[in-house]
C-alpha cells in the first residue's frame, strides 16, 4: 500500500495547542517532538509562561489521535490539567516537526518538585555493563532532583547546583539529543564528570573503600549513619534493632514519635504491612512518600520504631544513593530527618556536620550541594487517593489552581505549626513545601529566607498579605512588620474549609464546613477547634460548635491532656467527679486536682475551647492512655490505635438546637465513657464507642443544617481528620444521608493547608 500518496490526499488543517498543567522541566516537549514525528505532524512546540505552545498541520483525525496521545502517554512528571485546541489559517511553515524557541512570559508554570528515582535509570545502575553501574546519581527527565536545585529560573543547568560539573562529551551528547530521554535533563551526569559520594566519621575523617558498601556494614553493626538525601540529611539505623533505635531517639531527643522506614521493594514491605493496589501505587509513584501502612502481626520492626501505633510509615528509595544501601544492607532502615526534634533539616555540607555530630556516628557524603532543603512528604491512603498529613518533598510545590485568577498578587502566610506559606498570581497557587513550627528559630530564619527565595524564582512581589487571626503567630507578627503592604486577616477554620472548597474548584456556595482541629483563634478571642460553618470562599458564619469548655493551663494542657480531661470531668460531674471511684481521679490527685480546681474557679490562665482535638486527649487521659504527650497529637493517635475496629456501637449523643450559633454539650458523651469505665467496659470498646459517637454527632449536625439551609454539600478539614478510623464512618454516614462530600487531596488536611485556604479568601474577597 502506498500510505504516502494515501495521506497526501488527506486534507490538512492547522492547530495551535495550548496545553496547561505541569508540563515544563519534565520531559514534555521532546515527548511531543517524537509522537508528531511517528504521526507524520508538521510544526512546533514550545515553552512559554502559560504552559506548552504547540503548532500542529495534519490531518483531523490524526491530529484528534495526536492530542488523544500526548494527554494519555504524557511523561511521567507530567500533569496535564487542559488542553486548549484552536484553528490556525494557511498553511505549514514548516516540512517537519520542530523544538521551538521558548516564548516570553512569567513562570507561571511553577517550581518543579523533585522526582524519585524511575525504572529506566534504576536499570541502568543496575546493569554491570552500563556506564552508570552503580552511579548513585543516575538521573534523567523522568526523575531526580529539581527543586532542591534551582537557583533561579528558567530551569537551566547553570542556574542550579549542578553548574560546577560540566558534563563529560558523552552525557553532553545525551542532553542535546531529544530522541535521549536525558534530553534537558539538567541534572545530568556520569561518573566520568558527576557528584562523587564519600564515607566519613563524626570527626570529619575520611573512610577509605566504597562508600556504600562500608556505610551498610556499620549500619548492620549498630551505627548511626547520617545520608545526604535529595532535600537535606537523614539519620538511618536497622530498623529491626532495637538498641540502635533507641541510641538514635536519645540522641535526636524524639521520644515516642514514631520514625518512617525505607525498604528495599514493595515485597519487603508487604512482609511487614497490609498494602492495597492503591497503596502499592502511591509508594512506587514518583512523589515517593513515607505512606502510613497497617502493621502485620509479627511484623520485624523494633518495637520502639513507632510505638503507640498499629502504623508503620513506609517508603521506597528515593535515589539511586538509598537503592544501593538498602541493597546492601538487605534489609528495611529507618530513615528519618537529620536534625534533633523540631528543628529544621540540615541540608548544608558544614551545618550538618555540626548540628548532627552529636546524633551521627558516620555521614555518607556528597558533592552536589542542595540549595533548598525539602522533608520527605508524609501521606495515608483513603478512599484510593491521597490524605496528605506533610507536603513536601515529591509534591511541593508543584502549582495548584484557583477557581478564578486573583486580581493582586497574593502572599498567604500560614499559621504557626506544620507551617506552608502560599504566593498567588492569576489563578496559579504555588503553595510552598512543609517548613514547620516557626516556635524553633531556625524555622522561623527558614520561613523569612524561604519566601523571599520563593518571591524571587517566581517573580511575584505581593501586594496583598493573607494572615491568621491570632494576634501571637510569628506568621502573622511577619505580616505586621510589612505595614505597606494591605493585609487580610482569615480565620483559622473558614481557612481550613476554603482551603477544599478552593481545591475542588467551587466558587458558589456555601456548603457546611466541618473543621475539627486542636486550636484556632476564634472571631470571639476564644480556642475554636470542633466547628460548624456555613461557609464560602468570602466569608463564614459560625453554625454550632462543642460547648466551651476551660483549659486550664492554656498551652500546657496540649502538653498534659489530663488537665482537659480533669476539667470535662468536673464539667460533667461537678464536685461528684471527687467521689467517683475513677482510676483517672485517683491518678489526678488531689494536689493536682485542687490549684486546676482554683484556677478554674477563678477563670485564671484558662481560656475557653471548643476543640474537637482536646476532647479527644481528654479521653485519652480518661481512660489512662495518655497524660502526657511528647509530640502533637501522640494521644489522639494512640486513641485510634486502641479503638476496636469491630465495634459498632456508640453512645447516645442528643443534638440540642437553637439560634445559630448552637453549642454541642459534651457532659453527656463524658459520662457515658466514664460510665463504661465504672462498669469494666475495655478501653479499646470504649475508644470505639468514642470515635463512632463523634461521628454520628458531626452526621446529625449537618442533617439539621441541611434542614435549615438546604445546603447538601460537606467539606471536612482539620488535623482531627488525619484519624482515618473516624474519617471512613463519618464519610460513609454522610453519603448515606444523601451529602456530597468534599475532602482535600492535593493539599493537607492539617494545618499544612492553611495557607492556601487564607489565598483562596483573600483572592475571593479582593472580587476574583
Amino acid at each position: 500500500m502506498n500510505t504516502s500518496g494515501s495521506r497526501a490526499a488527506i486534507p490538512v488543517t492547522g492547530e495551535a495547542i495550548r496545553v496547561r498543567g505541569l508540563v515544563q522541566g519534565v520531559g514534555f516537549r521532546p515527548a511531543v517532538w517524537r509522537l508528531a514525528a511517528s504521526l507524520g505532524i508538521s510544526g512546533e512546540v514550545l515553552n512559554d509562561g502559560a504552559g506548552v505552545l504547540i503548532r500542529a498541520w495534519a490531518g483531523a483525525l490524526v491530529l484528534d489521535e495526536f492530542v488523544r496521545r500526548m494527554r494519555d502517554e504524557a511523561p511521567r512528571l507530567a500533569r496535564v490539567e487542559s488542553i486548549e485546541r484552536a484553528p490556525v489559517n494557511g498553511p505549514a511553515p514548516w516540512r517537519e516537526f520542530r523544538l521551538g524557541e521558548s516564548g516570553p512570559g512569567p513562570p507561571d508554570t511553577g517550581l518543579l518538585p523533585d522526582a524519585v528515582t524511575c525504572s529506566a535509570c534504576q536499570r541502568d545502575f543496575e546493569d554491570p555493563d552500563n556506564r552508570r553501574y552503580r552511579y548513585p546519581f543516575t538521573n534523567c527527565t523522568d526523575c531526580g532532583p529539581r527543586f532542591t536545585l534551582i537557583q533561579e529560573l528558567p530551569y537551566d543547568r547553570e542556574r542550579t547546583t549542578m553548574r560546577a560539573f560540566t558534563q563529560c562529551p558523552t552525557c553532553q551528547a545525551e542532553y542535546d539529543d531529544p530522541g535521549n530521554r536525558r534530553f534537558h535533563a539538567q541534572p545530568n551526569a556520569c561518573p566520568r564528570c558527576g557528584p562523587q559520594l564519600t564515607l566519613r566519621d563524626a570527626a570529619g575523617n575520611y573512610i577509605p573503600g566504597d562508600p556504600v558498601e562500608r556505610a551498610a556494614r556499620l549500619l548492620l553493626a549498630g551505627s548511626l549513619v547520617a545520608i545526604k538525601g535529595l532535600g537535606g540529611y537523614q539519620l538511618a539505623c536497622r530498623a529491626t534493632d532495637e538498641p540502635a533505635v533507641a541510641r538514635l531517639r536519645t540522641r535526636k531527643q524524639r521520644w515516642d514519635k514514631p520514625f518512617a522506614v525505607m525498604a528495599k521493594n514493595l515485597d519487603t514491605i508487604r512482609a511487614w504491612c497490609v498494602v492495597s493496589s492503591e497503596e502499592a501505587q502511591r509508594l512506587a509513584s514518583a512523589e515517593g512518600p513515607i505512606l502510613l501502612l497497617a502493621r502485620r502481626a509479627g511484623c520485624p520492626a523494633a518495637a520502639n520504631v513507632a510505638p503507640g501505633t498499629g502504623l508503620l510509615g513506609m517508603m521506597l528509595p528515593t535515589t539511586p544513593l538509598h537503592h544501593l544501601l538498602l541493597g546492601e544492607a538487605g534489609e528495611p532502615l529507618v530513615m528519618t530527618s537529620g536534625n534533633l526534634s523540631d528543628e529544621p533539616i540540615a541540608y548544608r555540607d558544614n551545618e550538618a556536620m555540626t548540628r548532627l555530630g552529636g546524633l551521627a556516628d558516620y555521614f555518607l557524603l556528597h558533592d552536589r550541594p542542595i540549595h533548598m532543603r525539602a522533608d520527605d512528604s508524609v501521606t495515608r491512603v483513603f478512599e484510593g487517593r491521597d490524605l496528605l498529613l506533610r507536603r513536601a518533598r515529591g509534591y511541593a510545590p508543584a502549582t495548584l489552581s484557583l477557581p478564578r485568577p486573583a486580581r493582586e498578587p497574593v502572599l498567604a502566610v500560614g499559621g504557626q505549626f506544620k507551617n506552608t506559606f502560599c504566593l498567588v498570581r492569576g489563578r496559579a497557587a504555588h503553595l510552598s513545601h512543609h517548613i514547620g513550627d516557626l516556635e524553633n528559630p531556625e524555622a522561623l530564619a527558614t520561613f523569612e529566607w524561604t519566601i523571599e527565595h520563593y518571591q524571587n524564582l517566581l517573580d511575584i512581589h505581593p501586594t496583598v498579605l493573607a494572615h491568621d487571626l491570632h494576634p501571637d503567630y510569628l506568621s502573622t507578627n511577619y505580616v505586621f512588620e510589612r505595614k505597606a503592604i494591605r493585609a487580610v486577616g482569615v480565620q483559622h477554620h473558614h481557612a481550613h474549609i476554603a482551603s477544599v472548597l478552593a481545591e475542588h474548584g467551587l466558587t458558589e456556595g456555601p456548603v457546611i464546613g466541618v473543621a475539627f482541629d486542636g486550636s484556632g483563634f476564634g472571631t470571639d478571642g476564644a480556642v475554636w477547634g470542633g466547628e460548624f460553618l456555613l461557609s464560602d470562599r468570602c466569608n463564614f458564619t459560625r453554625a454550632a460548635h462543642l460547648a466551651y469548655t476551660p483549659l486550664p493551663g492554656g498551652s500546657a494542657a496540649i502538653r498534659e491532656p489530663w488537665r482537659y480531661a480533669a476539667a470535662c470531668l468536673h464539667r460533667a460531674y461537678g464536685a461528684e467527679m471527687e467521689s467517683l471511684g475513677l482510676d483517672f481521679v485517683k491518678r489526678l490527685g488531689l494536689e493536682r486536682w485542687r490549684p486546676l480546681r482554683q484556677m478554674i474557679a477563678k477563670d485564671l490562665r484558662c481560656p475557653p475551647t471548643s476543640s474537637m482535638g482536646r476532647l479527644f486527649d481528654a479521653v485519652a487521659s480518661l481512660i489512662g492512655l495518655r497524660d502526657a504527650i511528647t509530640y502533637e497529637g501522640q494521644a489522639a493517635v494512640e486513641l485510634e490505635a486502641m479503638a476496636d475496629s469491630t465495634c459498632q456501637e456508640s453512645y447516645p449523643w442528643p443534638v440540642e438546637t437553637g439560634p445559630l450559633p448552637w453549642a454541642i454539650d459534651i457532659c453527656g458523651l463524658i459520662r457515658s465513657v466514664t460510665g463504661d469505665m465504672l462498669n469494666g467496659v475495655p478501653p479499646a470498646r470504649i475508644a470505639a464507642r468514642f470515635h463512632n459517637s463523634v461521628a454520628e454527632m458531626t452526621a446529625a449536625v449537618c442533617r439539621e443544617l441541611r434542614r435549615r439551609t438546604g445546603t447538601t454539600s460537606v467539606a471536612l478539614a482539620g488535623g482531627v481528620f488525619q484519624n482515618t478510623f473516624l474519617l471512613s464512618r463519618l464519610v460513609a454516614e454522610l453519603r448515606r444521608e444523601g451529602f456530597l462530600v468534599l475532602l482535600p487531596e492535593r493539599v493537607p488536611v492539617n494545618d499544612g493547608g492553611l495557607a492556601f485556604g487564607q489565598a483562596a479568601v483573600a483572592c475571593a474577597r479582593m472580587g476574583d
